[in-house]
């Protein structure tokens, strides 16, 4: 159910409001609410990481418009962001918990068909969340060899299988981290943030100086204005191909959503900590473009197949020297490991909301709290699995691997556009929250929805025009697949969840859901339908 918080309630949350809203949406208090306004608002930035972030995805803008792509794509992408935020910001404050995307589909579809819709939804963020934490860690280990070659002096001979040894490890070590307890987690935050923070001032002002001391600045006809087409696609579908650099690196819009119930003052700080987040994300990252490509000379191809292995770490080298560019590499891959574990902590929220409604396979046993930590262990290790699962499509090819990356925005962009879409397709009476657009409210939306569907068909095309087997665009197979498996698993005779499924699942007593209702003689299932349908 999506309900309209107190209006007093805007600013301030009175002792236990939370555990009421929540109440009210027809859960019990699980999670220690830990995290203050600031940290999930921090979390949301940091899970950003705008500096090792455009480090993990510079191969897209880079042959797909040069300079021109990474200055000006990334000033087009950000107002474009910028609808999705708000429209899930709006969501979120009129709905503030963990299984959100999922949760809101169902409270505002159809009767008739909310219950597929919240099954694909809650899935497709499901993967969403797994695909997020599996491709920032390859790009992790792709950094730490990097690392390697800058303090070699030479290439490091790296393969796949070798790659896939540091992820396993990186991924193990995470996992032990995320599992502490919630307190832990969110006094991390302030070091996360600020290490991302000043990451980003430190680039900015580190490549600019050493620059124009060196006196190798490219010029700005060349930084702003050239436009280089490396891998052979028509120049307008080449500059939309680039868009993928800003649309993975600001993404993730749904990360403090997934904290809700851990967060005090949910239905005003998780909507704040989205759009505040995507502002920062995006000044930053923009001004950083600039000096990137003001900074990296004129030999695009060259950086792009650098023996480091890495673009970025090649621009590092050429303008730091050896000893500089390896310490500012090795602060990127901390900042880089910073992003990855919020990416597991986050990834295993929603696995845990999901679970709870009994959606996913052994739910029984993902549905626990760890009485210890009070966090859901168990699905922090269930996603850390299914990463090291996903990895594994490296031994199949580079480019398999690659697909990670865009599958983390495809399959977000299916769990976002359905709830916004449903809000306004389906009859409801939707109450928003503290946080609401008013009369912005479809226009912002309908804007969201329009690109993501547009942006997600072409994040299905090869990287280049005449591609092999091997070098194909794997996002649709692993994707689709996926999808597949989870359609046809809620269509099984007899076993699916066409059958079993209805639905979020209120954990909640009917005296402590409907306070002063004269309620008490229905059962559970046909209380929380009612509240659904006062949506």
């Amino acid at each position: 159910m999506i309900s309209r918080a107190p209006a007093t309630s805007n600013l301030h949350l009175e002792p236990g409001e939370d555990e009421v809203t929540l109440a009210k949406l027809g859960y019990k208090q699980e999670f220690r609410r830990e995290f203050t306004p600031l940290e999930v608002s921090g979390l949301a930035f940091s899970y950003i990481g705008v500096v090792p972030s455009i480090v993990s995805v510079f191969f897209y803008a880079l042959p797909n418009g040069g300079p021109f792509a990474m200055v000006w794509g990334w000033a087009i992408a950000c107002p474009f962001i910028m609808c999705i935020g708000l429209a899930l910001g709006e969501l979120a404050s009129a709905a503030p918990t963990s299984g959100g995307l999922y949760y809101w589909t169902y409270s505002l579809a159809s009767p008739r068909c909310r219950n597929f819709l919240c099954w694909i939804v809650g899935y497709s963020n499901t993967i969403e969340s797994i695909a997020g934490v599996a491709s920032v860690n390859w790009a992790c280990a792709i950094q730490i060899t990097a690392a390697i070659s800058i303090a070699s002096g030479q290439p490091y001979a790296t393969t796949n299988a070798k790659i896939y040894g540091i992820y396993a490890a990186v991924m193990l070590s995470q996992a032990v981290l995320v599992s502490l307890g919630t307190k832990v987690l969110a006094r991390l935050q302030s070091l996360y943030t600020l290490v991302n923070l000043c990451l980003c001032f430190i680039v900015i002002i580190a490549l600019s100086d050493r620059n124009h001391h060196q006196n190798i600045e490219t010029g700005a006809s060349f930084a702003l204005g050239n436009f280089t087409n490396l891998d052979g696609w028509p120049s307008g579908f080449a500059f939309i191909l680039s868009l993928m650099a800003p649309l993975w690196t600001i993404g993730g819009y749904d990360a403090s959503v997934h904290m809700s119930e851990e967060a005090s003052n949910a239905a005003t700080a998780i909507p704040w900590a989205i759009t505040s987040s995507i502002i920062i994300a995006a000044v930053l990252g923009w001004v950083i473009n600039v000096v990137l490509a003001f900074c990296m000379g004129t030999d695009l191809d060259g950086i792009l197949n650098s023996p480091l292995g890495q673009p970025l770490a090649q621009i590092f080298y050429n303008s730091l020297g050896q000893r500089m560019a390896l310490v500012f590499w090795c602060f990127i891959i901390s900042a880089q490991y910073m992003v990855s574990s919020n990416c597991l902590l986050v990834g295993s929220r929603q696995t845990f909301a999901f679970a709870r409604d009994g959606a996913l396979p052994f739910s029984r046993y993902l549905y626990r709290i760890n009485g210890y930590t009070h966090t859901p262990v168990n699905t922090v290790w269930f996603d850390a699995a299914c990463a090291l699962l996903i990895g594994l499509l490296a031994f199949v090819s580079t480019q398999a691997v690659n697909a990670v990356f865009t599958i983390g925005v495809t399959a977000s962009y299916i769990s976002y556009i359905t709830p916004i879409t449903t809000r306004f397709v389906f009859n409801n009476n939707f109450k928003p929250g503290p946080f609401h657009l008013g009369k912005f409210s479809f226009p912002i939306s309908a804007i969201a929805v329009t690109g993501m569907v547009f942006m997600n068909i072409v994040f299905f095309f090869p990287s280049t025009p005449q591609t092999t087997v091997q070098e194909m665009n794997y996002t649709v197979v692993v994707l689709g697949g996926f999808m597949f498996l989870a359609i046809s698993w809620y269509y099984c005779p007899v076993y699916g969840g066409v059958h079993w499924f209805n639905g979020p699942i209120a954990n909640i007593t009917p005296a402590v859901t409907c306070e002063n209702r004269d309620e008490d003689s229905m059962s559970e299932k046909e209380e929380r339908d009612a509240e659904v349908m006062d949506v």
